[in-house]
């Protein structure tokens, strides 16, 4: 294999980067991080603008008051639909990245989140039909695709060493565009502006971030028709039981961040304005401790991170059982930002584990070097589009939950019982599959196979 070229690797006409090889040092130093962070900063805007516009009619049922004639477990349902949409469309923004390449899908994504906008923008009335405003919210789905596309377009430009970081930045940053619309939200309730006003915002914002992914961001060929990938990551083991732990902890977030201010109107009685005071707090600071979680999954190992995450999460969540039984608004909210900094924290943690099994898996099977590195970046790349739209589905089971808890007791009670069942049950899974073997054992046992290896409890 010929060493890799430390001249400017991107052909400026089409924006295609020929050669990319992050693992080696002098490649990286010389010209691979400055390429790769210009890339994630604008794949982080078009992420955030995708989030606002997904998580968005958690913030218009506010705005919809009795005229509109939706009953609590009419909003429940639509911002479930909306979620499920979210999640199932990350399959096929997962491909997209191999078929069209990073940049150029960053350009159709985003200019894709004009057809929910502009529709919301023409429907956002009293007297509009439930069926009507579902079928619009379903459009706001694809905003949850852009997270994608994103995160396997940013795994393939960083080494392993710094995916923790890039990754949780990348998704952090998204991930803050929950909170931002809700700011805005609050800003304009106050203000006694009206739904329109948010969306037509929006619709600028949208242009703004697909011109500047056009100017500013690269493809990289190695990862342009590999759309096999996706299919040797679906056959992985790894794939669905990381899928599996991401539901406990972006599914919980997504799931929270749609249902806090319809759980702060229906169970405490707070006014749209009263809810968007507090609702804007958990997802802001969720998102901002993410790269913390793939830091300290960098520095610790996510596997232990995590573990120790869910711990923290059933914690929580039992206190919120508490809370809700007591009716205390106080405790509830600050137990319920708690939850949303642990779900931030855990989503940088699992992510990071992703890549991290994979090498190993490459390392195991004899392979070294960049042969290794290029196994590990191309089947964590596919994996992480198929995790993020099975953990996106948690934030449907979670609306659904509180639909159906509310609809049988009046109260979240119920269904936050069943949430902490289930932070249980992704402690055992985390335990069981990547740390009940010591790492000593797995070092020794590839000592005699006198190769590299990386064991499952360092990922």
């Amino acid at each position: 294999m010929t060493a890799p070229s430390t001249a400017p690797a991107s052909s400026r006409g089409g924006r295609w980067i020929q050669q990319w090889d992050p693992e080696d040092e002098t490649f990286w130093n010389e010209t691979g991080e400055k390429i790769a962070k210009r890339n994630l900063l604008f794949s982080v805007l078009s992420e955030h603008i995708g989030f606002s516009i997904w998580t968005l009619w958690s913030v218009l049922v506010l705005f919809m008051g009795p005229e509109y004639g939706l009953t609590p477990a009419d909003k429940f349902l639509l911002t479930s639909m909306v979620t499920l949409v979210g999640a199932v469309v990350r399959v096929p923004y997962t491909f997209a990245v191999a078929i069209f390449g990073g940049r150029n899908w960053t350009i159709i994504s985003a200019g894709l989140l004009l057809i929910p906008t502009v529709a919301a923008f023409a429907v956002m009335k009293p007297g509009t039909s439930f069926d009507t405003f579902l079928w619009i919210g379903l459009l706001a789905g694809i905003g949850g695709g852009n997270f994608a596309s994103s995160m396997t377009n940013i795994n393939a430009f960083f080494p392993l060493r710094k995916k923790g970081w890039a990754l949780g930045l990348n998704a952090g940053g998204g991930n803050i565009g929950v909170p931002v619309i809700q700011l805005a939200a609050l800003a304009i309730i106050g203000a006694s502006g009206g739904p329109r006003v948010l969306l037509g915002i929006y619709i600028p914002l949208i242009l703004v971030a697909a011109v500047l992914a056009a100017l500013f961001m690269d493809n990289i060929a190695s990862v342009k028709n590999d759309t096999g990938a996706a299919k040797d990551a679906a056959k992985d083991a790894h794939t669905w039981i990381m899928s599996f732990l991401y539901i406990g902890t972006f599914g919980s977030f997504i799931g929270y961040a749609f249902a806090f201010g319809q759980v702060l109107q229906v169970q405490f009685g707070r006014t749209p304005l009263q809810a968007a005071y507090l609702t804007f707090i958990g997802p802001l600071l969720g998102s901002l401790i993410r790269p913390v979680g793939g830091w300290l999954a960098d520095k610790y190992g996510g596997a232990k991170i995590s573990l120790y995450n869910y711990v923290a999460m059933a914690a929580a969540t039992g206190v919120l059982v508490f809370a809700s039984m007591q009716k205390s608004l106080p405790l509830f909210v600050s137990v319920f930002v708690v939850l949303f900094v642990l779900s931030g924290l855990g989503n940088g943690s699992t992510f990071k584990m992703i890549p991290g099994i994979f090498q190993a898996k490459a390392l195991a099977k004899g392979l070294e070097g960049e042969e290794a590195a290029a196994y590990g970046r191309r089947l964590s790349g596919a994996s992480m589009g198929l995790i993020g739209a099975v953990g996106a589905l948690g934030g449907v089971g979670i609306n659904l939950a509180f639909r159906q808890s509310f609809l049988t007791n009046g109260s979240g009670t119920g269904a936050f019982v069943v949430f902490l069942a289930f932070y249980a049950l992704c402690f055992a899974v985390t335990w069981a599959v990547y740390l009940r073997r010591p790492a000593a054992a797995a070092r020794s046992a590839a000592a005699a196979e006198a190769k590299p290896q990386l064991s499952y409890a360092e990922v």
